[in-house]
């Protein structure tokens, strides 16, 4: 991961996907999906689970990630 992944995510435009981890109560946590937007003070990332905002001193961590793999298509069940 990167030395400054605040700076990082400063500098990245909306719609690139990340990954980013940071500080909550009692650990750390990850959030994995599409910034959408970046502020002064917070990022936001749009997750499966809804969007997270992220204020940037509690980011420990950051790094781009490619797209997501292609949903397999449901088998076919047998007659």
């Amino acid at each position: 991961m990167t030395p400054d992944p605040a700076n990082l995510l400063r500098g990245l435009q909306p719609g690139v996907r990340v990954v980013v981890r940071y500080r909550i109560d009692g650990g750390f946590t990850d959030a994995l999906g599409t910034l959408s937007a970046i502020g002064a003070d917070t990022c936001t990332v749009s997750t499966r689970r809804g969007d997270v905002v992220i204020a940037y001193p509690l980011v420990t961590a950051a790094k781009t990630v490619p797209p997501p793999p292609p949903r397999r298509q449901a088998r076919a069940r047998p007659l």
